[in-house]
Order: C-alpha cells, then sequence, then structure tokens
C-alpha cells in the first residue's frame, strides 16, 4: 500500500475519456418488470472511503461503477457499466458490429438502445464473441434475432471451440460452482459501504434472461483476417489463458486492440474462487508477449471488455508488459518456491510483486490475488497433497472439528481464548478455530456470532472484491437465513450441449452406491424435433450402460446385440424440457412425446438413481 501513488490520476482520465452519454435511471427489469441491473445503486462510491473498506477496493469500484456511452476511436464505442463486462460497437459501411454482448438479453437490448440513441439506428451485421465465459456471450438475443442468424444475414464470429467449452464449463459441477458465485460476486449482499462495493473486475452479475447463438463462423489460427461490413480484423488465439477458448483482435484501420480478457486493470485469476480448471499463467505471459509482437507497433489504443482503454503507443505497450511480467512472475516464482519445498500456503504466504508491479493499479489483487492465484500454481502441478504424510488421510471436517473442540477443552474454552484473538486482531486464527467450534456444534449461537464478527472484519479489509464477498456473505450466513443461489441452466445452454455431454451429465449425478448392484441398458433414439431445421433427420443413436455403479455412454446400439431393457424415441427438445426440470419423462410418456418400449420399470429404476443437485447447500456450516 505505501507503494501506491494515491495521487496518480490517470486511470480517472482513462475512465472518464470519450464519454458521451448516461443511461439515466440505470435500472434495467425484465418483462415481468424484475429488476435485472441497478447500476445506480452504486452512487455511495461517490463519497470518501469509509473505515468498512479497502481504500484501494473502494478506489477501483469508483472506476468500475462509472456507466454509459463511450468512444474509443472514432468508430468504436463501448457501454460501460451495465452488467460486469463491457459491448463494444465498431461500425461498419453499413451498420455495426457487437462485440461481447454482455450476460443478459435484457442489458444487451439496454446497451444497444443508448448506443443508437447517440449514433443512430445502425443495424447489426455481425457479432463477435471473444472468449467462452457467459458475460461475453449471454445477452447476444438482445442484439440479434436468432432468425437473421440462421438465415445467414448475421454471421456471428468465435474462436476455434468456442461452442464446447461455452456450454461445458458449468455442466458436470454447475450447482457447486452458481452456489460459490454467489459467495464470490455478494449477489445477496446488500450494496453499500457496509456490504457489496463491487467485485474487482465489475460491479455484479446481471441477472435477466441469458441466451446463447451458436457461432457461424469460426477463428482457427492467429493471423486469421476476416472483413465483415467493410470492418477488417486480424485475430490472434489465445487458447488456455483467461479462457479454454479465447482470442484478441485488431482493427488495423482503427490502430486500435482488443485483448477480450487477457489483459485488465486487475490482476486476474488463475483459478477462480467459484471453481473451475485451474488456468495457465506461463501460456498467458506467452500469448502477451506474442500480442505485443503482433500488434504493438500498430496500436494507438489498447481496450478490453472490462475496464477502461489505455491510450497512446509507448502506455500501451508498458501495460502489456506489465501485465504479461505479472503473470509470468506469478507461475515462474510460484515454481520455484515448489522446488525449493514450499507448499502452497506457504508461497502465497511469501510471494510478493516487484516494485515495479506493485507500483501498478493494474496488477492489484481486486479480483485475482497473488495469494490464492499462487495456491492455484501449486495445484496446477503438484495437485492436492503437500507430501505431508500428516495430511495425506486426515478426518473430513466435521470429525476433525469436534476432536479439536474436545482437544482445546470445549468451545466454551476455544471460544475465550478465540474472543482474546480476536481483541488482538488476530482475525485469521480466529476464523480458523471458531470454525471448528461451528463444525462441532453448528446451532453453537455465541461462536456463530464470532465467526461473523471475524468475517466481517477481514471482508471490510481485503482489497480482493471477491474476498470481502466471500468474507461478508459467510457472515451473513451465519446471522440468519439468506436468499439462495439465483442461477438454473439457461434453456440455449442445455439446448447446446452434444448428446455426450448431457449422458456425462447424467453419469456425475448416478448415485453409485444405490446403483452398484444394478445392470441397465437403455437405448435412446433421439429425433431432432418438429421444430428443427430438418426435422426429417435420421435419431441420433445412444446406449446408456449402467453397471458396477458407473453409467457408460455409448455411440450406436450395444456392443455385442445385448438387447436393451428398454428404448426410449423423443425429440431433442423433449429431451432439454426434461433435463431443465420444466418436465419429467413421465410426464412426457403420459403425453405421448416420448415413446417408451420395452421395460417401463428400467426407465424408472434409472430416473430414481439420479441424484437432485442441491443449488444451496451450506458452506459456512457443515
Amino acid at each position: 500500500m505505501s507503494l501506491l501513488a494515491w495521487d496518480d490520476e490517470q486511470d480517472f482520465a482513462d475512465a472518464d475519456r470519450g464519454f458521451l452519454a448516461r443511461l439515466d435511471p440505470c435500472l434495467i427489469r425484465d418483462a415481468d418488470g424484475r429488476v435485472v441491473w441497478d447500476n445506480d445503486a452504486y452512487a455511495f462510491l461517490d463519497d470518501d472511503c469509509p473505515p468498512t473498506a479497502h481504500p484501494s477496493l473502494w478506489r477501483q469500484s469508483r472506476l468500475v461503477a462509472r456507466q454509459g456511452l463511450y468512444e474509443v476511436v472514432p468508430g468504436i464505442y463501448q457501454v460501460r457499466g451495465l452488467d460486469i463486462s463491457h459491448v463494444t460497437f465498431v461500425e461498419g459501411d453499413r451498420g455495426v458490429l457487437v462485440v461481447d454482448p454482455l450476460i443478459s438479453t435484457e442489458v444487451a437490448a439496454a446497451a444497444l438502445a443508448l448506443y443508437r440513441a447517440h449514433r443512430g439506428p445502425r443495424p447489426v451485421t455481425a457479432v463477435l464473441y471473444s472468449h467462452s465465459h457467459l458475460d461475453h456471450f449471454g445477452g447476444v438475443r438482445g442484439v440479434v434475432d436468432e432468425a437473421d442468424v440462421a438465415a445467414g444475414r448475421i454471421p456471428v464470429l468465435a474462436p476455434a471451440g468456442f461452442l464446447a467449452h461455452a456450454v461445458s464449463e458449468n455442466v458436470f459441477t454447475g450447482p457447486a460452482m452458481v452456489r460459490r458465485a454467489g459467495y464470490m460476486y455478494g449477489t445477496v449482499l446488500p450494496k453499500g459501504p457496509a456490504g457489496q462495493i463491487g467485485c474487482g473486475l465489475g460491479q455484479t452479475t446481471s441477472t435477466g434472461s441469458v441466451g446463447l447463438i451458436a457461432p457461424t463462423l469460426d477463428i482457427t489460427e492467429t493471423g486469421q483476417e476476416e472483413v465483415i461490413d467493410g470492418i477488417r480484423m486480424v485475430f490472434q488465439l489465445t487458447p488456455g489463458t483467461e479462457a479454454p477458448a479465447e482470442m484478441n483482435f485488431h482493427f488495423p484501420e482503427r490502430r486500435a486492440l482488443c485483448v477480450a480478457e487477457n489483459a485488465c486493470h486487475t490482476l486476474h485469476n488463475v483459478l477462480t474462487l467459484r471453481g473451475a480448471l485451474v488456468r495457465d499463467p506461463s501460456a498467458w505471459a506467452r500469448y502477451l508477449t506474442e500480442t505485443l509482437r503482433l500488434f504493438a507497433d500498430s496500436s494507438d489504443v489498447v481496450f478490453a471488455s472490462h475496464h477502461w482503454p489505455t491510450w497512446g503507443a509507448d502506455r500501451a505497450v508498458r501495460f502489456l508488459e506489465e501485465q504479461r511480467d505479472a503473470y509470468a512472475y506469478l507461475h515462474d516464482q510460484s515454481v520455484r518456491l515448489i522446488n525449493a519445498g514450499l507448499t502452497g500456503a506457504e508461497i502465497a504466504e511469501e510471494l510478493r510483486f516487484p516494485p515495479a508491479l506493485e507500483r501498478a493499479w493494474h496488477a492489484r489483487g481486486y479480483y485475482g490475488t497473488l495469494s490464492h492465484n499462487a495456491k492455484a500454481v501449486y495445484q496446477r502441478y503438484m495437485g492436492w497433497f503437500d507430501g505431508n504424510p500428516a495430511h495425506l488421510w486426515q478426518h473430513p471436517p466435521v470429525a476433525a472439528a469436534r476432536r479439536y473442540v474436545e482437544f482445546m477443552g470445549g468451545a466454551d474454552a476455544v471460544l475465550a481464548k478465540a474472543r482474546q484473538a480476536y481483541e488482538a486482531g488476530d482475525l485469521r486464527w480466529v476464523a480458523e478455530v471458531v470454525n471448528h467450534v461451528i463444525f462441532a456444534e453448528p446451532d453453537h449461537a455465541e461462536a456463530r456470532v464470532l465467526q461473523a464478527d471475524a468475517f466481517e472484519k477481514l471482508g471490510q479489509a481485503a482489497e480482493s472484491g471477491p474476498w470481502r464477498n466471500f468474507y461478508l456473505v459467510g457472515a451473513a450466513e451465519l446471522r440468519g437465513p439468506v436468499a439462495g443461489s439465483p442461477a438454473r441452466p439457461a434453456p440455449d445452454l442445455l439446448a447446446a450441449l452434444t448428446a455426450e455431454q448431457i449422458f456425462q451429465s447424467m453419469a456425475v449425478r448416478l448415485n453409485g452406491p444405490r446403483a452398484g448392484d444394478r445392470r441397465l441398458l437403455l437405448r435412446w433414439e433421439i429425433g431432432s424435433g418438429s421444430d428443427s431445421s430438418d426435422p426429417a433427420a435420421a435419431p441420433e443413436i445412444w446406449t446408456l450402460l449402467l453397471s458396477n455403479g458407473a453409467l457408460t455412454p455409448m455411440p450406436g446400439d450395444a456392443p455385442r446385440g445385448e438387447r436393451p431393457h428398454a428404448t426410449l424415441r423423443l425429440a431433442r427438445t423433449t429431451l432439454n424440457a426434461v433435463l431443465s426440470g420444466a418436465s419429467t419423462f413421465l410426464d412426457e410418456i403420459t403425453a405421448g412425446t416420448v415413446s417408451l418400449d420395452g421395460d417401463p420399470e428400467a426407465l424408472l429404476t434409472f430416473s430414481t438413481l439420479l441424484d437432485k443437485p442441491d443449488w444451496n447447500f451450506p458452506i459456512v456450516t457443515p
């Protein structure tokens, strides 16, 4: 903190540069009148930082909360502050290219309307997804009609592998990720100086209708050029950086470079706290080196789908170099310390950026942090086990907690010592030891109060937005019931799953212990459906084998001519309805939309062996 230049106002000047108009009021509702976005709720950030927030995070939130239509360069415009991400509009000969249309239909439509109110009623002539995360494609139905895309009138561009990654990232562990995302973004917290003030990358996520329209033009190699509506674009594929399918792209005639989410005004996540596969910061750094080689000499501005642009060739190069060096340093020094025998927790405690990166506002840990990113690097290379045999076969949380509390003289004795630690300011230790009391005795009122107080103070002191939100949501849940996780699978995402992905998602829901002594073969004939572009197409054939508590999907008929217990014939749209929870197989059989040959008990047995996900499982209590 002492290295930071608090009198440096460059970020504020850049965040305000090119401002054209605000959305006033910045309150967006869905068709039923439900509020899906309220940026005006962050007006309190205009005040000085209170003692309930970290000054650096407060500064970042003030910058990120700015909203409205901004000119990046003539012909390129952004609407910021209408979601966690930004949407970019690039003007062509006839209309406008839309880049990264936010999370929700409603906010994307509002952004397009704001752009048109000040730049004219230009038609959308193309859509571009920079990468496979939801906040960069979910609002697409707010800017284009799928019929125009299907008819070839509006192309949709995306990096190779986009669709598979866009729909698969949250399939297997979706409920757990969504539950933890509620903590990460603080969606249940009141917005205010003592509550949710942002998440570092943006303010929060919109909660409207999520859609997906499949790409029609894949970017398959670095250097690929496309000209659409007179807009020339040169692409750089960057798979495995911030997203498994991602790309940067350059607009040569405007000397403008979009770096997607590979370089933002924060240190990003190597492993996001909501949960995901660990990313590769070494590859991330290498791709940014390539970005500089490809585009630095022909770019006067660098912008992304979060935060504000950086203008001027020299400043843009320094920004990209420092971002590159941050990920390289994080990776290389973590690996060096791994080879010195340090564990992930020890590396996280020791690792610090060198002074130049420590001073760079854009490398601060507002979203990712050196602490949890270093642990992620350790996890990527070494896994969960730190090599100490004492940690090889530990008791699970509840069993361990009961033993700890008994060893320490009982809950009251632990709390008495924890209060002393609280008064001494050792909040990390309070959180650790009182957690044992809560997991040993979940209804211990004094323990819950003390833990909530410790979480609250830890959250208020956090520079990272997700850390603050995790602590404050944990405190809120200890103090009383709060709203649960709001998200469920979006119909468009379910419809984009392949049949194999659907059956794999069933496999991870199978209750293996209950299914262990059963053997079932279910044959599926999945037709396109009457609403398909080709309803007469031959059905897709799959066989599901349940044996030894495992579910194995196999394309085609069963091997060795084994006779299935039952065959189901249904349209893909019907299967989607069942997957979304809008219907059941029994409902569809009764309605005649599913045909069942063979033993109906086989399907019933199979259905009862699939666990229903718990979208609101406990986190800070057992």
